[in-house]
């Protein structure tokens, strides 16, 4: 029999409904290899005790509560977690326990998915790298010098060293698929308003969702059937699925119209060619599944920049900190808070209204296509600190959009799009395509990530110390 941790999520939770692995197995398994194997700066906390209770009860709900009933996974930093310390990433919260969990945890805790701990997160969730102040740089296991990618990173890091089988992550310009591109895992932004943000409804302007990273697209697909879904509170929402997005993952995409573009949208930057390659290559490999690959002009104009970041800079600067403890925050999140406070209350409307118009121009653009295929990032994963300058807070964010040129296009139109694990460089360094779907069509684009994994499986390699 494979070592648990070769298994897939679903292949454990498979395991646990017949009997053959417990839950606690699976909890002792992969807390052991936290503790032994972490040197990817994947945990900022771990909560064995917690674990172990749930594990326990996990067993008699198997039956009920799905596929990934007592299944080891983390929960990101930025998510509220009744009685586990939540620092969302920053000194200055770093001894706040929150009273009552989100309802992305409550979510997973339903479903009997048993969490060893948080999961390390940049200040606020705001940078594409994970080097939190005091705590170890989350880094890709493929070559532990280079980032892990941001702002999920410890997440992805926790899942592509084998320390748990899948994790949840959120994305706000990219959060999600820079670490899974990263790390050599699927990571899925899903459609806006297809999971919850309650109780908080943090993001008022509708960039950021949570998702899965995950080593498969089954895996990912089975952990947004459990984080999706309505609270009677939701402001917007994804209209429900006609099955299950495990189940799309079985159903033949039939042929697709694919849109593809190669230009950077944000940013000035001169392409890798391994990012370059691996799109090239994703497209043969669609037009050889039989699907129609097009070239098409970037669906969003540069214009659009300048309006993303207002939005972002406001959300920033809601994300503050407690009294007297604002000198502990970054230089980043300094500096971008000071441009969010300096937003008019109206000039913010106006914003909004604009990256809301820029958006259904792409939408209408690229309507006749079923999928939208672009590289992930501009690069594979840069070694610590290349994007980071506490410094040059402006250079900093500007480095940022040079390496995630694409991401947040799909942020500001609320697309579902998937990083997908395709290529590796020569010295063995993963590099991501990314697909994209019309608003609220991730079966469809489950149902071709499926396709394309099938016909190019990646999840029998291995990094580094596994």
């Amino acid at each position: 029999m494979a070592d648990l941790h070769d298994l897939t999520a679903l292949e454990q939770g498979a395991l646990v409904r017949r009997g053959e692995v417990s839950s606690r197995e699976l909890v002792d398994h992969y807390l052991e290899r936290a503790d032994r194997l972490d040197t990817v700066g994947a945990f900022v906390t771990l909560t064995p005790e917690q674990a172990r209770s749930r594990a326990a009860d996990a067993a008699d709900a198997a039956a009920a509560s799905g596929p990934l009933a007592g299944v080891p996974t983390a929960v990101k930093d930025l998510n509220l977690t009744a009685g586990v310390r939540t620092t969302f990433g920053s000194a200055a919260y770093d001894d706040f326990v929150p009273e009552e969990s989100d309802g992305v945890v409550l979510a997973m805790e339903a479903a009997g998915l048993v969490s060893l701990g948080k999961t390390s997160t940049p200040e606020f969730g705001s940078p594409c790298y994970t080097e939190p102040d005091g705590r170890p740089p989350a880094v890709t296991p493929w070559d532990r010098t280079r980032m892990a990618g941001g702002s999920s990173g410890g997440a992805a890091a926790a899942v592509a060293a084998g320390l748990v089988p899948l994790a949840q992550g959120s994305d706000g310009g990219g959060s999600i698929r820079i670490p899974a591109s990263c790390c050599g895992l699927v990571g899925l932004k899903p459609s806006r308003g297809r999971i919850s943000g309650a109780p908080m409804y943090g993001d008022p302007i509708g960039l950021a969702t949570a998702g899965p990273i995950a080593r498969t697209v089954r895996d990912a697909a089975a952990l947004l059937d459990v984080l999706a879904g309505r609270r009677p509170g939701d402001p917007s929402w994804a209209p429900a699925p006609a099955g299950t997005f495990l189940a799309a993952c079985d159903r033949p995409p039939g042929r697709l119209r694919v849109a593809r573009f190669v230009a950077p949208v944000i940013a000035d930057v001169e392409v890798d060619p391994a990012s370059v390659q691996a799109w090239e290559d994703a497209s043969r490999l669609l037009a050889s599944l039989g699907h129609e690959v097009e070239d098409v002009e970037v669906p969003l104009p540069r214009e659009a920049v300048p309006v993303f970041e207002t939005c972002w800079a406001v959300l920033t600067a809601m994300s503050t900190a407690p009294e007297g403890r604002e000198h502990l925050l970054r230089p980043l999140t300094r500096w971008l808070s000071e441009r969010g406070r300096a937003v008019s209350g109206p000039e913010l409307g106006l914003a909004i209204g604009g990256m809301r118009r820029f958006a259904a121009q792409a939408l209408t653009a690229l309507a006749p296509y079923d999928l939208v295929l672009t590289p992930t990032l501009a690069a594979p994963p840069l070694p610590v600190g290349a994007l980071r300058d506490d410094a040059d807070p402006a250079a900093d964010f500007e480095a940022q959009k040079r390496f995630t040129p694409w991401t947040s296009a799909w942020n500001v139109t609320g697309m579902p799009a998937v990083s997908l694990p395709l290529h590796w460089t020569d010295d063995e360094l993963p590099v991501g395509v990314m697909l994209a779907a019309r608003p609220a069509e991730e079966e469809l684009l489950l149902a071709a990530a499926a396709q394309v994994e099938e016909a190019a499986p990646w999840a029998h390699r291995r990094p580094p110390g596994w």
